[in-house]
């Protein structure tokens, strides 16, 4: 097929014809293209999915990742290693692109992939590679590993995605309307833009910008020196970078300058998006940040079958095939732990990234109680974790690996590796509880809860992210209520946070599970439908073109 002159390759719905080229650094599309992390891939892949369901006018821009994240595999003593192997993607279709970029001065060769809609039905997507042999190794190595370690590569990673993704585009001829940056690790495509329409303000007109992190300090700042020197400014003086983006210190703040440059920004939830504008607020000429709550597509996660039997109102075939899909997941715990679980035992899973702010370890930091759970014969429980740390988190690396010691000592307790695609969604069927417990208001929206539920699972959380505009406590889902959690020590919130999950656990869940269960799976149910109504991402990607685009 011809890639000059590129039109989606399906009829447009008519209310989605306005072009969209959407740059991401992460897209979790399908289980076997492993190019993702976590959350932002989970998102940016629903999103492709359900623009295709839609028939938006819309092409994704990512990365070919040779090595993807990392594999999840273990050492003699179960903790976790951190293994690279090569993917392997023969559904990928070359294209015969083939250009240049510049990175430290020095012309790199990108070779461009595509994933056609039908695949895997999701809307187009493009993926950049360095790994060709006319690049000496350096260069190849840009896109081997998502999120490297080193600085450099990090920011040349920044480029690729950003400049070549721009420069991809008029290979294309595409010409979109709007260039959306999904968090801002694209945003060396606007001083490509810069260099081709000469004024911020027709810049302005056609970028928009998805900010996914609730705090300054997690925002990518890189020194601006190392920047200009990598040829992230496109040939620009430091001087005119400065004048541009309003930039007074050395540090290259991508997210500020994607605030600045775009002409509408969205916050990823209802809470997130009142955070950002309080967090922004005191710096001089940023875009408006709106809210558009993340949301999963229901066609590819959702059990259909639950659904069936809930509308139905069949209730023994509904808890029959619950029981199915526990039973099912419970192999893989089995297979890699040696630990037989009970489809009739209410499993509670953690799953999820690793990271500090998520707490995975919370339950076990009062070991009185975690043994007293867990050791309870009238209301038996069974706990689950599973995700991936950053390779380079060694603090959240050691609290997977204290929990996998500590699984060691009970027969319901269980650490699983491998948390992609395919697990996440056994996860979600095999969980009664899906517990989340970040800490307020850490979590911009986080959606594992959303497709959880699209499983048949109750959602348990601590009041962020999303989870305000969905959990009706005891109707659909169970919330610990906030606190004045801005005048609390860390310390203190944990404790308070921690103490109302067993509480919740000890005297509302476990009870209405094993002594009201037509109660119960009401409450299931109720998560399923409100679900489906609020976060299915036809909703989202919907919002995107009416909020954001026009």
């Amino acid at each position: 097929m011809s890639f000059k002159n590129y039109n989606v390759p399906y009829e447009v719905s008519e209310r989605y014809a306005s072009k969209t080229a959407y740059f991401s650094m992460e897209f979790a599309i399908h289980q076997p293209l492993k190019i993702y992390s976590g959350g932002l891939g989970f998102l940016a892949g629903s999103h492709l999915r359900s623009a295709y369901e839609l028939r938006q006018n819309m092409i994704g821009i990512g990365i070919l990742w040779k090595f993807g994240y990392y594999d999840q595999a273990r050492n003699a003593d179960q903790t976790l290693q951190v293994t690279w192997m090569e993917k392997y993607a023969t559904f990928l279709e070359e294209t015969d692109i083939k250009f240049q970029i510049n990175i430290h001065d020095h012309p790199v060769w990108v070779k461009v992939y595509y994933l056609n809609p039908t695949t895997f039905n999701s809307a187009p997507l493009f993926l950049l590679s360095t790994d060709v042999p006319e690049n000496d190794y350096v260069s190849q190595t840009i896109s081997h590993r998502l999120y490297d370690g080193n600085v450099a590569t990090k920011v040349a990673q920044f480029i690729l995605l950003g400049v070549g993704g721009a420069k991809l585009v008029d290979e294309l001829g595409f010409n979109p309307d709007r260039y959306h940056l999904n968090e801002a690790h694209g945003v060396s495509a606007a001083f490509y833009l810069l260099n081709k329409l000469q004024s911020v303000e027709k810049l302005r007109e056609r970028l928009v910008f998805t900010t996914h992190t609730p705090e300054e300090a997690g925002n990518e700042k890189h020194d601006i020196y190392l920047c200009h020197k990598m040829s992230y400014f496109c040939g620009m003086s430091l001087d005119e970078v400065r004048r541009l983006t309003g930039l007074k210190d050395d540090q290259f703040n991508h997210s500020l300058v994607a605030l600045r440059f775009a002409r509408i920004a969205n916050g990823v939830s209802q809470l997130h998006g009142h955070v950002s504008r309080a967090m922004w607020g005191h710096y001089e000429n940023i875009c408006p940040i709106i809210s558009i709550t993340n949301a999963q597509n229901w066609r590819y996660w959702a059990d259909k079958q639950l659904y069936h039997f809930s509308e139905e109102a069949n209730h023994y075939a509904f808890d029959d095939r619950k029981k199915y899909l526990k039973k099912r997941a419970f192999e893989i715990v089995a297979d890699q732990t040696g630990k037989l679980f009970d489809p009739n035992v209410l499993t509670i899973v953690w799953a999820r990234r690793f990271a500090g702010y998520k707490r995975a370890e919370l339950l076990t930091r009062d070991l009185e109680r975690f043994n007293k759970l867990t050791s309870n014969t009238k209301h038996p429980v069974q706990i689950i974790w599973a995700g991936k740390p950053y390779p380079l988190d060694y603090p959240a690396i050691t609290d997977f690996n204290h929990l996998v010691h500590l699984s060691k000592s009970y027969k319901n307790v269980a650490v699983l590796i491998g948390y992609e695609l395919a697990l996440s969604k056994r996860l979600k069927q095999a969980s009664d509880v899906w517990l989340n417990n970040p800490r307020v208001p850490r979590e911009a929206s986080g959606t594992s809860g959303m497709t959880a539920a699209m499983n048949g699972s109750v959602n348990f959380s601590t009041d962020d992210g999303w989870i305000p505009e969905f959990i009706n406590h005891g109707n659909n889902g169970f919330v610990v209520p906030q606190a004045d959690y801005a005048n609390m020590h860390v310390q203190e919130q944990d404790e308070y946070d921690l103490n109302y999950l067993y509480d919740i656990l000890e005297n509302q869940i476990l009870p209405l599970y094993y002594d009201t269960p037509d109660t119960w799976r009401q409450v299931v149910k109720n998560g399923m439908r409100d679900v489906r109504f609020q976060f299915d991402s036809n909703r989202m990607a919907h919002e995107y073109y009416e909020k954001l685009y026009k």
